[in-house]
């Protein structure tokens, strides 16, 4: 009996330890990396646009990275800061009564990578001006727009 207790286990801590070399091998999410804050970019002088960070942490970066990547388009450009706010900046395609729909599409899939937490989606014009504040609050499971 005692035995088999043991046997049980070792092989839930076997199983445990592949499960988790499989996630962090194969995933790129917000499960499989400890969000560690790097420090951020200094704006400055010698500092363009164009070499501004997607994000402030790993996660965030990728995240960022993978939202420019297919959004076929749409939007030019992201940040994520503090894998709680995400803002992005869309493309002239993006007509004024799509822009509600993309902030609650990113809310969304914002809300899978980094659970847990108040969000803030901030849409900016392809001119860099803020034109929707998007935040959900994760006690009512609500979305505000301002």
């Amino acid at each position: 009996m005692i035995l088999f207790q043991q046997s049980r286990k070792i092989l839930a801590t076997f199983v445990l330890i592949a499960v988790m070399i499989i996630t962090t091998a194969c995933g790129g999410g917000a499960v499989s990396q400890l969000d560690r804050p790097t420090t951020p970019s200094a704006i400055g002088r010698d500092v363009t646009y164009a070499e501004l960070e997607r994000g402030n942490t790993s996660n965030g970066q990728s995240f960022g990275n993978w939202v420019v990547q297919t959004s076929q388009g749409l939007i030019q450009d992201a940040y994520v800061r503090d894998n709680n706010k995400l803002g992005v900046v869309i493309s002239s395609k993006v007509r004024p009564t799509e822009v509600r729909p993309l902030a609650k599409s990113l809310v969304q899939g914002f809300h899978k990578n980094f659970p847990k937490q108040d969000l803030k989606v901030l849409i900016y014009a392809p001119d860099k001006q803020l034109i929707l504040t998007t935040e959900y609050d994760t006690q009512t499971n609500q979305v505000k727009y301002t």
